[in-house]
């Protein structure tokens, strides 16, 4: 199952910049469009936690 549509367009990065995210469903992933910071689905939640999200630079 895909996110919602209509929860995609209101998710935004939780760091201070609030900047949108941007959905790989191949990857289960949410990107920041401003940091880079990569978020992961898990069971179609996207976990939204700082302390768990990668950096672009690290490899999963």
């Amino acid at each position: 199952m895909a996110l919602d549509p209509q929860l995609l367009e209101i998710l935004a990065c939780p760091d201070t910049h609030h900047a949108p995210l941007d959905y790989d469903a191949q990857a289960q992933t949410l990107t920041c469009t401003e940091c880079g910071r990569i978020f992961e689905v898990r069971d179609d939640v996207p976990v939204l936690l700082l302390d768990e999200a990668r950096r672009p630079t690290e490899q999963s």
